[in-house]
C-alpha cells in the first residue's frame, strides 16, 4: 500500500513532464516542418487544439502502455491513433495557410528598378540635334 501511494505523484509527476515535453516538440516540428510563417497565419484556437490535443495524446497513449501488462494493447493502440489523425491535422492545417494564407508583399516598393530610356533628341544652340541615350531610374 505504501508503494502505491509513493508511486501514484510520481507517475503523475512525470505525466505532467511528459505534456510539457511534448508540448514544446510538437510546436517545433510544426513550425519546422510546416513552416513559422504559416504557423503565423494560424488563429490561436487552431494552434491550441491540435497542439495540445496531440500533447494530450501522447500522455494518454503513454499512460495506456503503462496501464496494462502488454505495451501495445487496444487502448495504446487507440490513443496512437488519435494522435496520428491530430498530426496529420497539424499538417493539413499548415498547407492549407500555405494555399490560402495572406503574404506579406509590401516590400515591392522598397525596391529600386532601372528602364530603359528611348533614345532622347536634345536640342542645340546651333540649331542641330544631339543623340543620347541613358538610364531613367
Amino acid at each position: 500500500m505504501e508503494v502505491r501511494r509513493l508511486r501514484m505523484p510520481l507517475l503523475r509527476l512525470a505525466y505532467a513532464t511528459q505534456f510539457l515535453i511534448a508540448i514544446m516538440a510538437i510546436f517545433v516540428l510544426w513550425s519546422q516542418v510546416g513552416g513559422q510563417s504559416h504557423l503565423d497565419l494560424m488563429p490561436w484556437y487552431l494552434k491550441l487544439a491540435l497542439g495540445g490535443g496531440a500533447a494530450y495524446a501522447t500522455v494518454k497513449a503513454t499512460m495506456a502502455a503503462v496501464a496494462q501488462e502488454r505495451p501495445w494493447s487496444g487502448p495504446t493502440l487507440k490513443w496512437l491513433g488519435i494522435l496520428v489523425a491530430l498530426l496529420v491535422g497539424c499538417g493539413l492545417s499548415a498547407y492549407y495557410y500555405h494555399l490560402y494564407g495572406e503574404t506579406d508583399d509590401a516590400d515591392d516598393g522598397d525596391s529600386q528598378t532601372s528602364s530603359w530610356v528611348v533614345p532622347w533628341k536634345a536640342p542645340r544652340l546651333d540649331g542641330g540635334v544631339v543623340r543620347t541615350i541613358g538610364f531613367r531610374s
